[in-house]
């Protein structure tokens, strides 16, 4: 139980401050492009609270997968719908490679000091595991799946014929990436794993300014 509260207690705060600056990017690039919808529901803020899904919570410690409350986007609302939700996407990948860059240069800063005692280790802990969660983040997100950010982005980039392929599989797109996960939690071969590792390994070495591959 000890572990258990330890391990909850390094992992929760880094998780909810990387899912509220996502979500509040996404929130804020909407509004600057003309679509008020998420600022107006109050989710341009790092205030966990507002973009908190207690189910992807749960999940989270169920499945190892979690998620917060999507943003809501009216495409109606913007001038070039594709083009500008392509933005919208991108901005919640960027904001987690931002916060991985800021932990790392917190991380890299004060890791003399915070070595001293096991209260700053415990911290740096915690810091260090912002740069690994938050690079998942961002290449998780980034993977072409729907309704991942990755696949708006794509989206944006295609001529106009391949858009209309790729609508195809809106629907079976959250089945397929469902089934991914649970393919990855309860088996041997986990997918995702072999994709983060590499990024962990030499962007989070990179930052960390050691090997990050924990």
């Amino acid at each position: 139980m000890n572990d258990f509260l330890g391990s909850a207690i390094l992992f929760v705060p880094p998780f909810l401050l990387a899912i509220s600056a996502h979500e509040s990017a996404h929130a804020y690039v909407a509004d600057r492009l003309g679509d008020p919808t998420a600022k107006n529901l109050g989710r341009i803020t790092l205030n966990p609270i507002p973009h908190f899904d207690l189910f992807g919570f749960i999940a989270l410690f169920l499945i190892h997968f979690g998620w917060a409350k999507p943003v809501p986007v009216n495409l109606a609302n913007l001038k070039n719908p594709v083009k500008d939700n392509l933005w919208i996407s991108l901005a919640g990948p960027a904001s987690n490679f931002l916060l991985a860059v800021l932990s790392g240069l917190i991380f890299r800063t004060f890791a003399p000091i915070l070595t001293e005692s096991q209260t700053g280790i415990f911290f740096l802990n915690m810091i260090g595991f912002s740069v690994t969660l938050n690079i998942i983040l961002m290449v998780f997100n980034l993977l072409p799946l729907p309704p991942l950010d990755g696949f708006h982005i794509l989206e944006g980039l295609v001529p106009n014929e391949i858009y209309l392929k790729l609508q195809r599989i809106r629907t079976v797109g959250p089945m397929l990436l469902l089934g991914l996960v649970f393919l990855s939690s309860f088996t041997g071969f986990n997918i995702f794993s072999i994709i983060f590792t590499p990024f962990i390994r030499v962007l989070g070495g990179f930052l960390l300014g050691q090997n990050a591959g924990y």
